[in-house]
Order: structure tokens, then sequence, then C-alpha cells
């Protein structure tokens, strides 16, 4: 069973406000989860170990986290969505929810006043916010970050059984692995992967990412080396060893004004190959950032901004 987490470092919060995800301490609970039914009424367990039960299938639902919100559209439930929070901006129908969290704190009044069917919380910040709306008779789906692929897949099945819809969140899961799959077999045959340096957090506080994180996972996915794969989690960049690293290649989902000019000009950074060659690269932290639906589109995305000549049609 995996732990409820409690806390994030704050880098890892901005990071989750662009849908990015803190390590689960078993990547394996997920294909432990469980459904059972008593006539109508069915049980499917969280990631406490808790097992909510249902009478019948959710029709208000809010969601406090953007990568659920993507996964309930996915599997054609967005519908029924009644509240998201601040950072839901995908697909263009979640623009128009109205906003209950800004993914930290929950206006829990106001939750309550909306009388979800379910609510999919997130594991971070302070539970008693989820123990209040519980004590009020709330059903409370808690969903662990997912920090791998198959973590993914875990929760568009766990919101799937949830919803009842689990046949559409198995075509889900198929449609990733074979996008998946797809660039895989086009970066098969990649003698030298290429050095990548994957920015978080822009100057003067750089930050990025090393194993254990779900980037990481989409990098390698992608046939991409991680320069920093040696580390772990998200930590803090030396530009002295970035320079000593050298990578051949940038990729930034900073979300600021030109973000690859602004690398380009860092003082000292002209010394770097992919500084050099230009091989700098910003991608949308929505899509790239985000354990959802989209991965698969991630995961191409990195590896044609890589290795652009292998898709070329």
């Amino acid at each position: 069973m995996k732990k409820y987490k409690k806390w994030l470092a704050p880098i890892a919060i901005s990071l989750v406000l662009a849908g990015c995800a803190n390590e689960k301490t078993d990547e394996n609970a997920k294909n432990d989860s469980t459904s059972t039914s008593n006539e109508s009424s069915y049980t499917v367990q969280d990631d406490r170990g808790v097992d909510v039960t249902f009478e019948t299938v959710p029709e208000k639902v809010i969601s406090l986290q953007p990568s659920n919100t993507e996964i309930l559209f996915e599997l054609g439930v967005g519908d029924k969505v009644i509240g998201v929070t601040d950072y839901d901006t995908y697909p263009e129908q979640a623009k128009e929810i109205e906003r209950v969290s800004d993914t930290l704190t929950v206006n829990n009044e106001r939750v309550i006043e909306l009388n979800p069917d379910v609510i999919f919380a997130y594991s971070i910040g302070d539970d008693a916010q989820v123990e209040q709306l519980e004590s009020v008779g709330m059903k409370v789906f808690v969903i662990d970050a997912a920090s791998t692929i198959e973590d993914v897949y875990g929760d568009i099945k766990q919101i799937s059984e949830v919803m009842d819809v689990e046949e559409e969140g198995q075509k889900v899961v198929d449609t990733i692995q074979s996008k998946i799959t797809a660039v895989q077999e086009k970066t098969a045959n990649i003698d030298d992967k290429k050095k990548v340096y994957f920015e978080i957090s822009s100057a003067p506080d750089i930050w990025s990412i090393g194993s254990g994180t779900f980037q990481q996972e989409l990098i390698t996915s992608a046939g991409v080396e991680n320069l920093y794969g040696d580390q772990q989690g998200w930590f803090a960049v030396s530009e002295e060893d970035l320079i000593h690293r050298n990578p051949e290649a940038i990729i930034t989902t900073v979300n600021i004004e030109d973000p690859v000019t602004e690398i380009l000009s860092r003082s000292g950074w002209n010394v770097i190959t992919a500084v050099q060659k230009k091989e700098v690269y910003y991608l949308n932290a929505d899509i790239v950032d985000r354990p959802g639906p989209r991965i698969g589109e991630a995961v191409e995305l990195i590896a044609k901004s890589i290795y652009p000549d292998l898709f070329e049609e």
C-alpha cells in the first residue's frame, strides 16, 4: 500500500502546478487496486488503501489535480466534472468549469455546496481537508501522483473503475502504449544517445530532474540520456557542474517569455555544446510535466526535438 504523503518540497510543489509528480512508495500498488460489487453498488480502493463504495455511478465529479481532469475527459466523462483547480487548462472545456482549488488548498465550503458524488483528491497538503470533506459525507478518492508511466496507466484504470468505464480506460492505456512503442521503434537503433539537460526552473534558481522522477521515464522512453540521470529527484543545479557535463541538447519546460533565448544568452553558457549548436528546445509543461493521458505525446515531442531526422516523412 502506498503511503499517503502529506508534504512536498517547495520545488516539487511548483512542479505539481505544471502537472508534475512526486515519488510513490510502491509502484506496484496501482495494479493492486481492487473493485468489488454488491448488486448495484461497487467498491474501488484508492491509494490510501481506503475502500470507497458507490451505490450508483457518479454523475457529479470534482477533480483536484489537472492530470486527473484530463483523464476524466479522455475517458469520455468530462461532462460530469463540476469543479477543478486554477491550473486546469486542458482540454478547452476544462477552462469553463468552476475553480474550487489552487491544488494546494481546497475551498471546502464551496465543494460541500456543490455536493459532488465523488472528489478525486491528490495526496499533497494537509490531509485535514480530506478528513473534513469525509466527515460531512463526501466521497473522497485519493490518487497519489504518478512518478512512472505505469503509475499513469494505474491512475487511468482506477478512475475508469470509479466512473464505470473500464473498457474505455483500457482503450486509453492501449493508445498511449502504442504511441510510446512507435517512438521506441524509431529510436531503437541509436547507438550514441544524446545527453540532454532537462530544466524545470530557470535562472537564478536553476533546477533539473534525476532518477525517480516522471520526466526521467519520459526521457528514457524517447531514447534520450538524462544528463543528470545519476542524481535523484528534483534538485538545484550548479552552473559550473552543468558546464563541465556539457549537454548536447537542452530541454526547458519553464513558461517564461522566450525561454530558449534566455538560455542561449546566459553568461558562460556559450561553451556548452547545446548552446553552440542552438539545440535548445522549449516544450509545453502541461504536456511534458503532467502525468496524464498525453504522456504518449510527451515522449514523441521529446524524441522529435532531439532526433528530428528520425521523424521526417
